[in-house]
């Protein structure tokens, strides 16, 4: 699950973590169970992790606890180094 999760970040693309999670969530109990523990409604958390979601930090935040994970940030590698927009160093 960590590996997964890890190279749906390294990715880049929101759609791939959200669809990522949504696997995540299927596999832990489901849906209702991930709302449960996060303490968010199931529509909304449906909504969050669909393929047009565009869930809130605060929301990812609350799906990575209810996982039992933390986000945590680290330097790239240079070979994964792409800045979107290297202006905001």
């Amino acid at each position: 699950m960590i590996g997964y999760l890890d190279a749906a970040l390294e990715d880049g693309e929101p759609i791939i973590l959200l669809s990522a999670l949504r696997d995540v969530a299927l596999s832990k109990g489901g849906m209702r169970m991930l709302a449960k523990r996060a303490g968010i409604n199931r529509e909304s958390l449906y909504r969050s992790l669909s393929p047009r979601g565009n869930p809130r930090f605060e929301t990812i935040l609350k799906i990575f606890d209810a996982l039992g994970l933390q986000l945590v940030v680290k330097e790239k590698s240079r070979r994964n180094h792409h800045p979107r927009n290297p202006s905001h160093r």
